[in-house]
C-alpha cells in the first residue's frame, strides 16, 4: 500500500472477547497492508448471534459466517472517487472455532480473514476460478508480507 493512501479506521468490539488479542494495532497494519486505495472501513467483531442475523438479513443465509464485507461504493458514478468504503463484520464465534478445527494460529486466521475481507470491499470476489485464483494470490502475498504462511495450504 502506497504511503499516499489514506485509512480511516473503526475497530469495534461489540463482543469483546478478542479485543485483547486481536487489537486495534494489529488490525490497522493488516488493513493498511491490503489496501490498494485510500479507505473509511470499520472493523466489527460481533458474536454468533449479531453474525447470524447480518447474514440472514442481508444474504439470506441462515447461520453465522466468519467474515461479512458491506461494501458501499460498488458500481458509484463518481470516476474520481476512489476511496474504499466499507464495513467488515467478523464473527468471533466462527473465526475461533475455524482456527481450532484448522489448526491455525489465531491471530494468523484473523489476519486472512480482515485481508479477506478487505480485498472484497475494494472489489475483488471469489465467483468463479478465475477470479478466485487472482483473489487468493493477492491475499497470499499480502498475508507473506505481514509474516503469515499461506492460509490455504492444509
Amino acid at each position: 500500500m502506497s504511503q499516499k493512501n489514506k485509512l480511516s479506521l473503526s475497530v469495534q468490539y461489540p463482543d469483546p472477547r478478542l479485543a485483547t488479542v486481536v487489537t486495534r494495532p494489529l488490525v490497522r497494519r493488516w488493513v493498511r497492508a491490503a489496501l490498494f486505495a485510500p479507505a473509511e472501513l470499520t472493523v466489527r467483531f460481533v458474536d454468533s448471534d449479531e453474525g447470524r442475523t447480518l447474514n440472514r438479513d442481508y444474504r439470506s443465509k441462515d447461520y453465522a459466517t466468519n467474515v461479512l464485507t458491506f461494501a458501499y461504493n460498488d458500481g458509484e458514478e463518481d470516476p474520481d472517487d476512489d476511496i474504499t468504503r466499507a464495513d467488515l463484520i467478523l464473527c468471533t464465534d466462527v473465526l475461533q472455532a475455524e482456527a481450532l478445527a484448522q489448526g491455525k494460529p489465531l491471530l494468523a486466521h484473523a489476519a486472512h480473514l480482515v485481508v479477506h475481507g478487505v480485498m472484497h470491499a475494494q472489489g475483488y470476489d471469489h465467483e468463479n476460478e478465475l477470479e478466485a485464483d487472482e483473489m487468493e494470490a493477492l491475499e497470499i502475498e499480502v498475508l507473506a508480507k505481514l509474516g503469515f504462511g499461506n492460509p490455504y495450504l492444509e
